[in-house]
Formats: C-alpha cells, structure tokens, sequence
C-alpha cells in the first residue's frame, strides 16, 4: 500500500527529503542539452538518499508538448530508479472535469502522489479520492501555502478560526476516511515558511503526512520546522529544488555531484535540528 511504501521508504533511508525537479532551461550548466538529461543527472544522484522527488508541472507546461513529454519521461526515469513521485499540479475542477483529471495522473503507473486545490470543494476533490483507492495512489491537499501572498486568503477569519484551520479541519475529515496503515492517502501542503501555521495544522492532522514546501530558497529552515512540530520527524515530507538543483553554481563541482553533497548537507541540519532523529 502506498503509504506504508512511503513510510517504509522514508524510514530506511531516514531522510525525509523530496527534491523538486522544477527545472527551467536555464537551469542547464554547460555540456547538458535538454531538461531530461538534467534531471536524469539528478536523479541518478539522489536515488539512494531521497524516497522521492516531486515534479511541478508548470515548468514543463510551458515548453507546450515537448515540456509534456519530459515530465513524463522524468517521472518514468524516476520510477525505473525506485523513487517515488509526487506529480505537483494542483488540480481540481467541478464534474466530468474532476474525473478526467483524476484519471489523467492517478491512472499512471510513474505517477504515485498529486497535490490538489481545496476552494472549489469535496465534490471536486472526491473523484481523486476514489482513484487514490483504486490505483493505490496518494493526493496532497493545499492547506497553508509558502508563499508571501498566502494570507490574502488562508488566513482570513472564518467563525473564529484561520481558513487555513477550517481547511486543516476539513482534510483531517476526509482522510479518517482513506487510511491505509497509520496515515491517510490525504495529505496536506504546508508551508516552511509559516512554522507557526505549521504546528497548529499538524496538531490538527496528527494522521496525514505533510508535505512541506519552502525549505532553501524561500526561506524556511530545519530549525523552523523541528520547532513547528515539536522535534517529531514522523509524517514529513520536505521538498527542496533550487537550492539542489542550483547548488552547482555555488561549487566547483560537476551538477550531479554539487547536488548529492547538497541533499546530504540538508540532511545534516535536519539531524541536527531534531536532535540526531536523522541518522
């Protein structure tokens, strides 16, 4: 079951990072060709340190079907590795259109995770429920964004509360429903950045694992996070891209090696920061 292969994965490797394949053209250092060939690079570096990457779809879309077809590639590489792979697309819509996006990612064999958008509803989240039983697969729910704008909405009051809560509130519900061994297959997308909105959406969804964008080059920490969740490492995933996929402009070092080194180092400070939890 997927979430038991995650956690089982996770806990061998005991790093509980996700390296972001957000790669744009300009990301390519001198000698390599295509964004494939840069992430295949990539992977072939972190395989065996990370469980899995996350692939944001927007930086291939806009290659128009080209872009397409090297996230696809990418995700089939990844998977032929053994990682696993979290498809970031935020998708949701009313109907039909659920369905079909639903099936489109979670009827992939290289695809396992898909991060969806709460606003429209559970009638536009339901279908991808459904599939995540069908296919065995998981889904991630926006809950508090990193970004600098996310309060403009998520943290409106409602009745008393935060929106981001009320949203916590309404994941937690759905996933009592989707278990599969100790956690949900729905999850929740909670950002580095806002260690404070952190803790209170963990106290809330003690059985949904969290992945947790933000960390490097927006700002967020291993200490902001160890602090957020009290010093417990379980049910996290933390995503990291450009400081991975960049790190070889700050180095001497060939990309592939400069971004094992850096993955490591990350590693490291979430050791330290939980106290030796990583080992």
């Amino acid at each position: 079951m997927i979430m038991q292969k995650l956690q089982e994965s996770i806990g061998k490797l005991n790093n509980p990072f996700v390296v972001g394949l957000d790669t744009k053209i300009d990301y390519l250092p001198h000698g390599v060709s295509s964004v494939v060939e840069f992430n295949s690079g990539i992977i072939d570096s972190i395989y065996d340190v990370v469980a899995a990457v996350k692939i944001q779809i927007a930086m291939y879309e806009e290659r128009g079907v080209e872009g397409i077809e090297e996230f696809y590639r990418t995700a089939e590489y990844a998977k032929g590795r053994g990682l696993m792979v979290i498809a970031d697309v935020k998708r949701a819509d009313i109907g039909d259109t659920a369905v079909s996006y639903s099936k489109a990612y979670l009827s992939r064999d290289c695809i396992d995770f898909i991060t969806l958008n709460p606003y429209l509803g559970y009638d536009s989240l339901a279908p991808f429920f459904e599939d995540s039983e069908r296919y065995d697969k998981g889904v991630f729910i926006l809950v508090k964004t990193s970004n600098k704008s996310s309060g403009d909405i998520q943290n409106l009051i409602v009745e008393g509360r935060p929106l981001y809560e009320v949203v916590a509130d309404k994941v937690a519900g759905w996933g009592a429903v989707h278990m599969d061994g100790g956690y949900s297959r729905i999850g929740g997308v909670a950002g580095a950045t806002y260690p404070d909105e952190l803790k209170r959406i963990r106290g809330i969804m003690r059985y949904n694992y969290l992945l947790i964008p933000g960390y490097g080059a927006q700002g967020g920490t291993a200490e902001d996070i160890a602090r957020a969740l009290d010093g417990d490492i379980n049910g996290i995933l933390i995503n990291s891209s450009r400081k991975v996929l960049l790190a070889y402009r700050k180095s001497n070092k060939d990309y592939r090696e400069a971004a094992r080194n850096k993955v490591l180092r990350m590693k490291e400070e979430l050791r330290d920061a939980f106290n030796d939890r990583v080992q």
